[in-house]
């Protein structure tokens, strides 16, 4: 197989992962389409896949990807590949301002195809996996190289291929790995609004669920959610009974209910924990952040597409903290861009004067 799609020019690409089904996510599920022939590959039973880093790092093959982002976190992740030179088919019909950009609504807008999204959530970690599901799996690429083409030539036609070309280059470089100090429970709905106190207490129910979950090898959100680890470091239940009036199921009960309240006793106990504070940003970094924002929502709406296609937020971002005031400073602030900076520079420009 490797042999073979070493020598394609391009390769449809796409991966299947177990995210709803295990506590550490990992690809399950590898697929390949050339013009002629499907692959499916499967990392569970062939450990090494060393053999294919010279495929996905050589600049000469093309990797088509259906919404690449998802499936670049998972290969980096579980096989160290770096990919390049990659076509995104759904960022490419974002560009192109098509409304229904998932692959089955962009399959039956160009072939007239039903997709069948029964499998959708499926554990893709199981094994074996039955004929349907692995055909499911199949299709996810075999129609990926003719919606490549088509999508080729709209961008072609409309002199948006510029566009795409550096937003795929964009989309290659990204790893992932957003970086935040925050801690990760920290950085929970309404964490914010907690005190020191029940921070602690958060912290211990959030170690405890972690726990929990790794020996049952789940997904943490199927142990408890994130909303009722909130409610329970607020209101600090002591008892069953608390446990039951809060609003938790009985099974939640039977199940977790000592456990939940020794983590509470533990957060009670604790050091109060301070909460992550970062200065406030500036009022003209958010007055150029606003502005920027409202420029880019209202191109969006003229050009018929989003406004990330216009300017991504990292870029917007960099764009508002630099406060560039030249074209020259602007093409640092958005590196490798030079389509954007050549349709949209000066309007940024104009939009960040005071």
């Amino acid at each position: 197989m490797t042999a073979q799609l070493a020598r394609q020019p391009r390769l449809a690409v796409d991966t299947e992962s177990n995210s709803l089904h295990a506590y550490r996510e990992r690809v399950c599920l590898i697929q390949f389409s050339t013009p002629r022939q499907d692959f499916l590959l499967d990392p569970l039973a062939i450990p090494d896949l060393a053999s294919l880093k010279a495929i996905f790092s050589d600049p000469r093959i093309e990797k088509v990807f259906h919404a690449v982002e998802y499936d670049l976190i998972g290969m980096r992740r579980d096989f160290d590949y770096a990919i390049v030179n990659i076509f995104d088919t759904m960022q490419a019909a974002r560009i192109l301002g098509y409304t229904r950009v998932g692959l089955d609504g962009m399959l039956a807008e160009k072939f007239d195809l039903k997709v069948d999204k029964r499998f959708q959530k499926a554990d893709w970690g199981r094994r074996p996996l039955p004929a349907d599901q692995l055909n499911y799996a199949r299709l996810d690429t075999h129609y990926l190289l003719d919606l490549r083409d088509s999508l080729y030539t709209e961008l072609v036609e409309r002199d948006l291929w510029p566009l795409a070309s550096e937003e795929f280059a964009r989309l290659s470089q990204g790893n992932g790995n957003g970086k935040n100090d925050h801690p990760v429970w920290q950085r929970v709905g309404q964490a914010n609004r907690l005190d020191e106190r029940q921070l602690a207490i958060l912290q211990e129910l959030w170690n405890w669920r972690e726990s929990l979950a790794e020996r049952m090898d789940r997904p943490v959100f199927k142990v408890i959610s994130e909303k009722w680890l909130i409610q329970l470091a607020k209101s600090t239940p002591g008892t069953m009974h608390g446990l039951d009036a809060l609003g938790l199921t009985p099974r939640q009960i039977q199940l977790y209910g000592r456990s939940l309240l020794e983590a509470i006793e533990r957060g009670r106990k604790a050091r109060p924990v301070s909460k992550t504070r970062h200065p406030r940003p500036s009022q003209a970094y958010i007055d150029r952040l606003d502005s920027l924002s409202e420029w880019r929502k209202r191109l969006g709406r003229e050009m018929g597409v989003d406004s990330d296609i216009i300017l991504p937020k990292p870029f917007l971002l960099a764009i508002a903290e630099s406060n560039p005031r030249t074209l020259t400073e602007l093409a640092t602030a958005m590196p490798n861009s030079p389509w954007r900076l050549e349709k949209f520079g000066n309007q940024i420009l104009t939009t960040l004067q005071p």
